[in-house]
């Protein structure tokens, strides 16, 4: 096998077994670096991706809603103001305008997944002497249900709504005292009181979502809030969820629409995903700056150590770019194995934290995402770190005056 390596591999691996020890520690420190960059990482994916799943599973994406109703000052004859200050007027619960025309352009955008209309509203919910605020969703359930993933969360019944039909969350229904097929009063200052079946029971993952939230059929939603044949939102989702504050903005400039993002909407939730990130790349750059200096520092050692042995190959007529690329494979060396037993290491630490690390309920905590992509970029990241921190080493070796390293 020998006889068809360079030189420079041949005399790298020697050097690397005749220092075992020294090679093992190297490697040793270089897979717990590894380990502990690939076991974060994907964590903090599998938490990220959890995050965002529970986030996005239970919004739009990009709502468009009515712009803000805005007073305008009343002017005299010639121009001036009657009245010096004017207030802001109440919102009222209007439509949006040519809502059809604005949901089919959305649905022509290579940009945009989904888009359903919604008509949203205050409303009454009545069963004995109980009685609760709620807000009424008139949905489109065939497209809603694409965007809202509202029969994932679905506890009782199903996610079909009738004509006549509601769906309640578990709050809801536990303050009513209701269960699944029974009937509550739905009170609206337009329609007055109408009497609903309860189809299902659903469970958000949120307490003042399920005290709230309620879907009927957007027809039934319509007549009951006095949006005949209108719609409050129309709900989006697009390709790249990080991109939605951008494409919000753009419709918001094209279109008499006001566009809120889930971005917008959940800043602090996404001030605390980008902490994540940004805590997970300064612990990879940590971790890869101690391995560069532990390979760094073993290499100088060797080529202290190794001197009269560079000496010796350099007498013997080996040239200096031989020496220098001799200690580069050494580093890249170290680097790759390590990196492979590191990744190995993370793999099976994250599986194992998968497995017994557990939410109240039993479900998991995060879902297990082990890309190959993780790998090789890890991989090749230490490898070329192994190379870099060892061109300094490199150095040295190449310049040792062959005489000087042999009295040495």
């Amino acid at each position: 096998m020998k006889r068809w390596l360079p030189f420079e591999w041949i005399a790298a691996v020697r050097f690397l077994l005749d220092g075992a020890l020294q090679t093992l520690v190297i490697v040793g420190g270089i897979a717990i670096g590894v380990g502990v960059i690939v076991f974060m990482s994907a964590m903090l994916s599998g938490l990220q991706a959890n995050f965002i799943k529970r986030v996005l599973t239970s919004q739009a994406h990009i709502q468009l809603v009515p712009p803000d109703q805005v007073a305008r000052p009343l002017r005299d004859d010639d121009g001036t103001f009657e009245a010096a200050t004017v207030q802001r007027p109440t919102q009222r619960l209007i439509s949006i305008n040519q809502w059809p025309k604005i949901r089919a352009e959305m649905q022509t955008r290579p940009d945009v997944i989904n888009a359903a209309a919604t008509a949203s509203g205050s409303a009454l919910a009545l069963r004995g002497d109980a009685s609760r605020a709620i807000t009424l969703n008139g949905i489109e359930p065939d497209i809603y249900f694409k965007i809202v993933k509202v029969p994932d969360y679905m506890v009782a019944g199903d996610s079909q709504i009738t004509t006549e039909g509601i769906l309640i969350g578990t709050e809801l229904a536990r303050d009513l005292g209701a269960v699944l097929g029974d009937k509550i009063i739905v009170n609206t200052p337009i329609a007055g009181s109408r009497i609903l079946t309860i189809n299902g029971i659903f469970d958000l993952g949120n307490k003042g979502a399920n005290q709230r939230t309620t879907f009927v059929r957007l027809r039934n939603a319509q007549s009951m809030l006095g949006l005949i044949g209108g719609v409050t939102s129309i709900d989006l989702t697009v390709n790249d969820i990080y991109n939605a504050d951008v494409i919000a903005k753009e419709i918001q400039a094209m279109l008499p629409v006001k566009a809120e993002s889930w971005i917008s909407t959940n800043a602090q939730f996404f001030t605390a995903v980008r902490a994540q990130q940004n805590s997970n790349t300064l612990i990879r750059l940590f971790v890869g700056l101690s391995v560069a200096f532990g390979i760094a520092a073993v290499l100088i050692v060797s080529v202290i150590q190794r001197s009269k042995d560079i000496g010796i190959l350099r007498a013997m007529g080996t040239r200096r770019e031989q020496i220098l690329r001799m200690f580069l494979i050494q580093g890249g060396l170290l680097a790759f194995v390590g990196a492979l037993i590191g990744s190995a290491l993370g793999a099976f630490a994250l599986i194992m934290w998968h497995r017994y690390a557990r939410q109240v309920d039993g479900s998991e905590l995060f879902p297990l995402i082990l890309e190959t992509r993780l790998f090789v970029m890890a991989s090749v990241l230490a490898t070329a770190t192994g190379i870099a921190a060892a061109i300094a080493p490199a150095l040295r070796a190449a310049r040792l005056d062959p005489v000087v390293a042999i009295r040495g």
